[in-house]
């Protein structure tokens, strides 16, 4: 059992309301008031800000959550609007402060090395950063990702008598019958493109307001600004150049010839967007569980863990309906999935949008990879700062434990070809991905290194990079709009800016680790679990190393990844 402890406030009062400022800001003044002149009183100092923090985070974590499960709610609304208006603008500012004191205290430098040195290089950076008139604009793209959900979240299409989502819809698109999937396609193709005006300007809004944050923080550009936002020590935007280079030599030739294969099977000359879903004979689409019962996901989906190691499903069933997860596809929900670690109580929350599919399978596997890195951190490390490892090597736990998962697919599907198809899928979705990343991210470096851009250069720049990395047996003739605004469904790139690399950095990493298990079992895990216990005490390339990978993202490491995923695609049966 690796649960975290309990946590008891001795800081902070146990009927804090985290909503009302005015009881939060004492508490702040209280730790900027505090003299610290030992290391054990600096000791103290960030047990007592790491438990406020934990107070604060949790109580907007919970506000983000309610919002993302119920964005037709309007008191939700309310609650999470607050909470971006009134608390978090507030705390900005004032963590500013704190870490300020730290870096002043002239002790902070006696600190261990080993376990302080990467909050303290963060923590400069950030000082480094910061502008009080950034909050106000923060605030508002805050505002702006809300509207973005709500209109997501509010788009519905009549199909068969049914009144889906465009996640529920997503079925039909592997559904033998071509006309079938081709009428669910335009169908969600055509919702969105209803909104794409609005899309349109809620960006638009936002390269304003992010364009002035890097002005105010003394940056060339808003790139360069969220570089040193996400930490990135490690690597530079050239390192994401030649990652697009190298996923251009070595991955479009195996989708074209995967593509090749499917048309070949398909009897197609030419494959549409709604043919990449669908099984190449033509078989039902595979079911792992009743879409009415996301219980049954849960249920198989501890199966799985527990085959993978015993321990992992204690801490996987450790989440339950309604207080840790929330699974269900339906009417008023942001879409997507994500993990949200909640840092008082030190547990996980998953959310998704599961709708019956294969694909869903993946989701909770790979969510649960994020929920074990946080309690195995959260385990070993009771201050809040020191338990979020970067994003590059968070995602290595979530892709991993797919992976890790594929030899235990029996739950989902007791018959070998429904294994051999799901296997399959992961294995051409990952292929198939890399190039999307390697879209995304070189969109998102132009976005912001080419301020003041119309929207037609921005379309056509679109279209130009996609052409780059297109597939070249897919036919999109007609469809034109829908491929020109595809983009809006990426949800980082209006939430999250440059966070997209990291899944291709992390994909080459949780492939190594694959390799190893099959190698391996016992060794690989041990050593999977022992770099996530370390949270974020240590450096990108430190992380990689303890779990045994190789922190590189260009050809010399994708290549030979590529021949090994090609090679375990040739071995499966079609």
């Amino acid at each position: 059992m690796t649960q975290p402890p309990a946590t008891a406030r001795r800081f902070v009062p146990v009927d804090l309301d985290p909503s009302d400022w005015g009881r939060l800001e004492p508490l702040y003044q209280a730790l900027l008031d505090r003299p610290i002149d030992s290391t054990e009183a600096l000791g103290q100092w960030l047990a007592d800000f790491s438990e406020l923090s934990s107070a604060v985070s949790e109580y907007g974590s919970r506000k983000n959550i309610d919002s993302a499960c119920h964005t037709d709610d309007a008191e939700i609304e309310k609650a999470f609007l607050h909470y971006v208006e009134h608390v978090a603008p507030k705390t900005k500012p004032v963590y500013f402060q704190m870490q300020k004191k730290f870096l002043g205290v002239p002790c902070h430098t006696d600190l261990d090395a080993e376990r302080f040195g990467v909050l303290i290089r963060e923590w400069r950076s950030s000082v480094e950063l910061f502008r009080e008139e950034n909050v106000p604009l923060q605030t508002e793209v805050a505002k702006l990702n809300n509207e973005y959900d709500k209109t997501i979240g509010a788009m519905t299409v009549e199909f068969d008598g049914q009144t889906l989502t465009l996640q529920q819809l997503s079925r039909y698109l592997e559904e033998p019958d071509r006309e079938t999937r081709e009428k669910a396609w335009r169908l969600s193709a055509d919702r969105r493109l209803e909104d794409r005006a609005k899309f349109d300007g809620v960006f638009d809004q936002m390269l304003g307001l992010r364009k002035q944050m890097a002005k105010n923080a003394g940056v060339p550009d808003y790139r360069a600004y969220m570089w040193k936002a996400m930490d990135r020590f490690d690597y530079t935007p050239q390192h994401c150049h030649d990652f697009a280079d190298a996923v251009q030599r070595v991955c479009l030739p195996v989708v074209d010839k995967l593509d090749a294969q499917r048309c070949a099977s398909l009897g197609l000359e030419r494959l549409r967007p709604w043919d990449l879903g669908v099984d190449v004979k033509s078989r039902a689409p595979l079911r792992p569980f009743n879409s009415e019962s996301p219980q049954e996901l849960v249920d198989k989906s501890a199966e799985v863990f527990r085959r993978v190691d015993p321990g992992l499903a204690e801490d996987y069933l450790t989440m339950k309906m309604g207080r840790n997860l929330d699974l269900e596809s339906r009417k008023g929900k942001r879409a997507g999935g994500f993990q949200s670690s909640l840092q008082e109580s030190r547990k996980p929350f998953i959310f998704m949008n599961a709708a019956g599919l294969d694909t869903d399978v993946r989701t909770m596997l790979h969510e649960a990879g994020h929920a074990f890195h946080f309690i195995w951190a959260a385990a070993q490390e009771p201050l809040m700062f020191l338990r979020h490892a970067p994003m590059e090597f968070c995602e290595v736990a979530s892709m991993s434990m797919e992976l890790i998962g594929l030899d235990h697919y029996g739950v989902f599907y007791p018959d070998d070809a429904g294994r051999a198809r799901a296997t399959r899928g992961l294995l051409e979705g990952i292929i198939s991905i890399l190039p999307w990343i390697a879209t995304i991210d070189s969109f998102q470096h132009w976005l912001y290194t080419h301020p003041g851009h119309t929207m037609q250069q921005r379309t056509d720049t679109w279209l130009g990079i996609l052409d780059r990395f297109k597939r070249s047996h897919v036919d999109w003739s007609g469809l034109e709009d829908a491929r020109a605004s595809m983009w809006h469904k990426q949800l980082h790139l209006f939430h999250v800016p440059f966070y997209y690399i990291e899944y291709g950095i992390a994909q080459l990493g949780a492939l190594q680790l694959w390799l190893a298990y099959r190698e391996d079992p016992v060794k690989a895990l041990s050593a999977y679990r022992e770099a996530l216990r370390l949270g974020g005490k240590r450096p990108l390339p430190e992380l990689f190393e303890a779990a045994g990978l190789r922190f590189d993202f260009t050809e010399a490491t994708l290549a030979p990844l590529m021949t090994a995923v090609g090679g375990a695609l040739e071995r499966l049966p079609v």
